[in-house]
């Protein structure tokens, strides 16, 4: 999906509202820019979990087991994201 903005006169730019949507980033949300070569990407900056703290009911069923599987999955994903901006 490509969108075209304007750079305003303080630099800033806006999200287009499906970008947003697709990408669930909604107002406070933190995005991380990675200039690579001469393009810019925009990352949505995933929650840290200490934000995440009394957001989940403590009697849905989530172990330690599952957390810790979560946890996996992330760095794998994380370190594919990593691999293949060495890779460029």
């Amino acid at each position: 999906m490509i969108r075209e903005v304007k750079v305003t006169r303080n630099y800033q730019i806006t999200i287009p509202l499906e970008i947003r949507e697709k990408l669930g980033i909604k107002v406070g949300d933190k995005v991380l820019v990675v200039c690579e070569g001469d393009e810019i990407r925009i990352i949505p900056k995933k929650k840290s979990i200490k934000e995440l703290k009394g957001t989940i009911k403590k009697d849905i069923g989530i172990t330690s087991t599952k957390i810790d599987e979560v946890i996996r999955s992330s760095v794998e994903e994380v370190s594919k994201a990593v691999e293949g901006e060495y890779k460029r």
